[in-house]
């Protein structure tokens, strides 16, 4: 990109023009006044094209010649100046920041007129900001994912905004306030209608699947995560805008935590299906992360090398953000019979792993065939009122998790033990929703103190 001058149409007083500064490159262009005057003639010897005055072969130089040429020199010296100003703004700035106001500012600084104000040195938008807390922040690969999702959701609420409500909006990271999250919470709540409204928002930043109804606890993850983005900007002094001081988010509520009977586990290994090879390998691996407790994330990262001395041992991708601890799980019988019948699996794979989708589908389709179908009362992710389902309709991967810490706090009542197997936090909130206390345990409670 070049800068080049041209001079103005209108003449001053003493016949002189403005020279005025340009540049373009593909889209991006400019103009702006130098407040420095040539006459017509002398132009090329202001740009500095030529050295030579344009008087030269003339005998006699009068005073008034030395006085043009002089004026002159000075110009072509403040020129360069500005030149060299607007030069070295735009290797700071990029092309993509700049405009005519950019350049008139530029030029107002060099000269001082107080028209310019420090804010017109750049920062990082805000995307930009978010790009380097994703790169800098400790994630796991499952959060980095589920933030990549939220990423891309307040790029299409931006582009939404801007082009029913706004058409200014920007995303700014000192100019996120209490109202923003707002709009972008209800934004949220109605995408899956916006989907089939506007759909060129999602041809620009897709989803993998097609958009569904949101529940309130899915905003408040995502409001969550936004709100631990803010922190690590105010921490590490990107602004000193928290927009979640005057904003509160709902708290997330959820039903009586519902899991299979080890009896019902059991029923579904004997199940036979042979007839079904790959219901047997999915049935397989859903019995072993039943025995081992771990979240499917972590379940799919199992290698052949996380079995150690009798025992699964890794660390847990939700909670390695805060502490690397590793949990170790010794197997049982079954586990390790498990194990043993995929032990020549190719590569370094635990299991025979597919797609979670697929994995939680046939989930749903082995209880069908166990004629594990008994009903549950679960809450609506929408609604969050409680509804009745028959449990091979809602069964998936988390329920293998819940087997295992339902189950085992049944046996020990001891949240501290059960954690330390399955990886939830010592005080967890979540954990408490695996800590129903059934009749079962109330019989026992009661039989105590006879």
């Amino acid at each position: 990109m070049a800068i080049y001058f041209s001079l103005s149409t209108k003449l001053d007083n003493n016949g002189r023009r403005e020279i005025l500064i340009r540049y373009k490159s593909g889209v991006y262009a400019a103009r702006a006044k130098s407040s420095v005057y040539s006459l017509p003639e002398w132009f090329e010897f202001v740009k500095g094209n030529n050295s030579e005055t344009p008087y030269k072969g003339k005998r006699i130089i009068t005073d008034d010649m030395k006085k043009i040429q002089s004026f002159h020199e000075k110009q072509k010296t403040k020129l360069s100046e500005i030149n060299g100003k607007i030069t070295d703004a735009l290797k700071d700035a990029g092309l993509d920041r700049t405009n005519s106001d950019w350049l008139n500012d530029c030029i107002d600084e060099f000269y001082q007129r107080g028209k310019y104000t420090p804010k017109i040195e750049f920062t990082q938008t805000f995307f930009e900001t978010f790009d380097e807390f994703l790169e800098k922040h400790p994630l796991s690969p499952v959060r980095l994912k589920n933030y990549r999702v939220i990423y891309r959701c307040l790029k299409r609420f931006e582009l939404y905004t801007r082009e029913n409500c706004n058409k200014n909006f920007v995303l700014e990271i000192d100019n996120v306030a209490s109202d923003t999250l707002q709009s972008f919470s209800d934004f949220m709540k109605m995408e899956h209608v916006y989907f089939k409204e506007f759909s060129e928002l999602y041809k620009l930043f897709p989803e993998y699947r097609e958009q569904k109804q949101r529940g309130q606890n899915t905003i408040n993850d995502a409001l969550k995560k936004i709100r631990t983005f803010f922190l690590w900007c105010v921490k590490n002094k990107k602004t000193g805008n928290n927009p979640f001081s005057n904003f509160k988010i709902e708290e997330c509520r959820y039903g009586t935590p519902f899991y299979i009977t080890i009896d019902e586990r059991n029923h579904l290994y004997k199940l036979d299906l042979t007839d079904f090879p790959e219901f047997e390998r999915q049935r397989d691996i859903f019995i072993f992360q039943c025995l081992v407790g771990c979240r499917v994330g972590d379940l799919y990262g199992l290698k052949k090398e996380n079995v150690i001395n009798g025992a699964i041992e890794y660390i847990p991708g939700k909670t390695k953000d805060d502490k690397q601890e590793t949990i170790r799980v010794p197997l049982n019988t079954t586990a390790k019979e498990i194990l043993k019948k995929y032990a020549d699996l190719k590569g370094d794979t635990l299991l025979p792993f597919i797609s979670q989708q697929k994995y939680n589908e046939i989930i749903k389709k082995i209880f069908l065939l166990a004629e594990i179908t008994r009903s549950v009362v679960i809450s609506d992710p929408v609604t969050r009122d409680g509804v009745i389902r028959p449990i091979n309709e809602v069964a998936s991967s988390h329920l293998a998790r819940r087997c295992f810490v339902g189950n085992m706090y049944k046996k020990v009542k001891d949240q501290n033990l059960v954690s330390s197997l399955s990886g939830h936090k010592p005080n967890s909130r979540e954990f408490a929703r695996y800590r129903e206390i059934d009749e079962e345990m109330k019989q026992e409670l009661v039989n105590s103190i006879e």
